[in-house]
This record gives C-alpha cells, sequence and structure tokens, in this order.
C-alpha cells in the first residue's frame, strides 16, 4: 500500500466531503431550510468530520491523528442522528435520508478501520 501523502487522499476524508456537500446541498430545500437551528447543527456536524479528518492528519502524530479521528466518527454519529430527526419531521425525503445514513455507516466504519489500523501499526497507511 502506497503512504497517503496528504490528507485529501483519504478514502475517508473524501466520503466526509461528499457528506458535507451533500447535507448542504439537501439544507437548503425547503422545509429543512425553514428549521434554521437544525440546519445550521447539521452542516456543523459534517463540516466537522471532515475538518477532523484533515486536521488529525496533519498532527503528522499517529496518536492525536487517531485521537481526531474519534471525534470525527462521534461527529459523524451526530449527523446521522439528526438525519433521523430531520427525516421523522418530513424535512428529507426517504431517498435522501436512506442515501445519507448509509453514507454515515460507510464513513463512520472506514474512520474506525483506519484508527484501528493506526493503533495496531502505530503507522499511517
Amino acid at each position: 500500500m502506497s503512504k497517503v501523502e496528504k490528507f485529501e487522499d483519504l478514502f475517508v476524508w473524501q466520503k466526509a466531503f461528499e457528506l458535507s456537500r451533500d447535507i448542504y446541498s439537501i439544507t437548503t430545500n425547503e422545509p429543512f431550510a425553514r428549521d434554521w437551528g437544525l440546519k445550521d447543527q447539521i452542516r456543523r456536524a459534517s463540516v466537522s468530520v471532515m475538518s477532523n479528518i484533515a486536521e488529525g492528519f496533519e498532527r503528522y502524530s499517529n496518536p492525536d491523528f487517531a485521537r481526531f479521528l474519534a471525534i470525527a466518527r462521534g461527529s459523524c454519529a451526530e449527523v446521522k442522528s439528526q438525519l433521523y430527526l430531520a427525516h421523522s419531521l418530513d424535512c428529507i425525503s426517504e431517498e435522501n435520508f436512506e442515501k445519507l445514513r448509509k453514507l454515515c455507516s460507510l464513513l463512520s466504519g472506514s474512520i474506525g478501520k483506519l484508527r484501528s489500523s493506526l493503533n495496531k501499526t502505530g503507522g499511517r497507511t
């Protein structure tokens, strides 16, 4: 496996970026756009996922990277939880809910695997 030299090359960062883009897209539509509190919170949480992955990677310390990955995974769970609320309030369609829920699950699992590999090998992937 080749060494990743920048955070943009990480699969988890790419998926987190996709999640943020999708969240921003769906929250511009009514009725989601009217719920300022939920819209702001889910946007901030989605951005937190990608930002913590990037910040941890740039620390050049495996323990720091692992810690920031744990924070990113927590933010991903926050997004997923808020998606359930948004769906129950009819802010997003069933189709968008399922797409984003699955993306959150994939991302969370991938972050967990990356974090585990850091802890096992002590090195970057």
